[in-house]
């Protein structure tokens, strides 16, 4: 992608004032971790997306570890048949609590509020978000109301499960409930805000020359996903406030005993949950197209294509809800439908992966940290993906429904793919972010460890579910201890790789390498300002002129030492390690 610039607001004639460059290949004097204050109040009341972003990774970090603490625990305690550690009880509670943190205050949230927050006005060459100070509420209503739910988990106990299904939450369980519903019912509408506001900043705030088909990849997830947030987060939103009118004012909603329908809430919630599914993957293909790309050298094969198909999975996800219910009660013509749709949705997806794999294939492919973080992520997501081909097919998806075999399926999409997605754009965008390089061998090596901890935690989980060991029960038959124990041992594996990056990271922000602006020598625009990125994004609005991802050559890298093109902030460019 090629560029021109034209007069902005911040010049840069004097080299003393506030926001210039300093010759390429010199670290900024002002970036927007310094420029605006450095006080605790300063980053509080932030309206600058960038600081937003790192707000957000502040907070899903904390989750993802006490979340990630609680599977810890379930996973020792499952280490014999009859449970080492806690009560039936506190099991259920423990598994609840893990559920509801991962999934509503650390998948939903974590490429869209941070990478998404921290890139997407740099790629589309914007100063900010379209509504700053809506940006920061949205993470004030976030905090506020994961910190609701984690005082009821923690204080009073759920023992719902994660999806809060009737008659658990309504009558037979404790008053913890009620608010651990308000807290996710609060935290919806974080998304709603974050979703509003990433589709009015890609329609009103895109550079001069940025047209539709010239947007990244990365950019078209985040206006999928968003369109997937603002439409489906309501359904959820009017499905928890039902079950808190039930337990507030005995409203016959679901209860069937006063005249309810249970099965009601559950048609609300997947019908929301399952769009939500691709509200944690989306996001997490567009990180790997720009990984992909770079890594190849080449330019996506099929841009319009991969466009196309997160278009689709955003749409026909609104239409698959059912399979999740094929053993509730539903008609065989219903469940046919349902089942024709989930083989539909797998369509898009699959082209997706032809489309990497095509992209790779006789490309000059680097194997730096992001791109093996990448590897993984294509591993993972095709397995889970054809897993999910066999739940779509009724008569296996009644054999197999609340065994392991879901919970592996399930694990191997929201967990394997989208966290290795994760990793691997924090990883590829953390010296844009911070300045800095990481120690690249211990990044290789956390990656290679996270894919085979992963399988050894979850696959077993796939042959138990398989042979009828149900999910969520706190002790089970001697027969599937074995694959109990490779699962759990398989856990304490992944947990190191989980952590790795915690401690180098760290290590990086003091001790890495000062990093150049384009160290990866890639085409995007957040690649043209310096690293990390002043306040204010660009000196001078630039102009796109050509479409992403073009190199000088295809399927080659270009000559070492100069970038594939030139724009503000652009210093010394190291050619990716192989």
């Amino acid at each position: 992608m090629s560029l021109t610039t034209t007069p902005g607001e911040f010049p840069t004639a004097d080299p003393d004032a506030k926001g210039a460059r300093p010759a390429d290949g010199a670290p900024m004097q002002q970036s927007f971790w310094t420029d605006g204050g450095q006080t605790v109040w300063s980053w509080l009341g932030t309206v600058d997306h960038k600081r937003i972003a790192i707000l957000y990774a502040i907070s899903i970090t904390a989750f993802f570890f006490l979340g990630g603490a609680a599977a810890a625990l379930i996973r020792i305690h499952l280490f014999t048949p009859h449970g080492l550690l806690f009560s039936r009880d506190t099991y259920n509670k423990l598994f609840t609590l893990h559920g509801v943190i991962m999934v509503w205050f650390f998948l939903v949230p974590s490429i869209p509020s941070t990478l998404g927050n921290f890139l997407l006005p740099l790629m589309i060459g914007a100063r900010d978000m379209a509504f700053p100070k809506i940006n920061l509420l949205s993470w004030y209503v976030f905090v506020g109301g994961a910190l609701l739910t984690v005082i009821a988990l923690l204080a009073g106990g759920v023992d719902t499960g994660w999806t809060f299904y009737p008659p658990f939450s309504t009558i037979y369980s404790n008053s913890a409930v009620t608010l651990a519903a308000v807290g996710v019912f609060v935290v919806g509408f974080s998304s709603i805000l974050t979703g509003i506001n990433f589709i009015a900043t890609i329609h009103l705030l895109r550079a001069p020359g940025m047209k539709w088909f010239r947007l990244p990849l990365f950019v078209w997830a985040m206006y999928a996903t968003s369109m997937v947030m603002i439409l489906a987060t309501p359904v959820l939103s009017t499905s928890l406030l039902l079950i808190i009118a039930e337990r507030l004012f005995g409203m016959p909603i679901f209860d069937a005993r006063i005249g309810g329908d249970p099965l009601l809430f559950q048609h609300l919630f997947w019908f929301y949950s399952h769009p939500a599914v691709y509200i944690m993957i989306l996001p997490a293909m567009g990180v790997i197209s720009e990984i992909v790309t770079v890594a190849a050298r080449r330019k996506v094969f099929g841009y319009a294509f991969m466009v196309y198909a997160m278009i689709a999975i955003a749409v026909v996800g609104f239409m698959v809800w059912g399979h999740h219910m094929f053993v509730s009660g539903m008609s065989p013509y219903a469940a046919l439908v349902f089942s024709f749709l989930s083989f539909v949705v797998a369509v898009p997806s699959a082209i997706k992966v032809f489309n990497w794999t095509a992209t790779l294939y006789r490309g000059q492919i680097t194997f730096a940290a992001p791109m093996m973080y990448a590897l993984g992520f294509l591993g993972l997501f095709t397995i889970g993906g054809l897993t999910g081909l066999m739940l779509a097919s009724v008569p296996i998806d009644v054999h197999v429904t609340d065994t392991y075999f879901v919970v592996a399926h399930f694990h191997y999409i929201m967990v394997g793919a989208s966290v290795s997605a994760f990793f691997g754009g924090l990883h590829y965008w953390w010296p844009k972010i911070t300045g800095r390089l990481y120690p690249e061998g211990w990044a290789r090596f956390a990656a290679i460890l996270m894919f085979f901890g992963f399988n050894f935690t979850f696959f077993p989980q796939f042959i138990m579910g398989y042979l009828g060991m149900p999910r969520r029960y706190a002790e089970y038959p001697a027969e599937f201890q074995l694959y109990h124990v490779m699962s759990s041992t398989g856990a304490m594996v992944l947990a190191v790789a989980y952590l790795l990056p915690l401690f180098y990271f760290a290590y990086s922000l003091r001790f890495g390498e000062v990093a150049p602006a384009n160290p990866w020598n890639a085409t995007g625009l957040e690649w043209t300002v310096p690293s990390p990125p002043p306040k204010h994004n660009f000196d001078q609005i630039p102009h796109v002129e050509n479409d992403p991802y073009e190199y000088h050559a295809q399927g080659h890298a270009p000559e070492h030492g100069k970038s594939i093109h030139r724009g503000q902030g652009d210093g010394p460019v190291r050619t990716p390690p192989t």
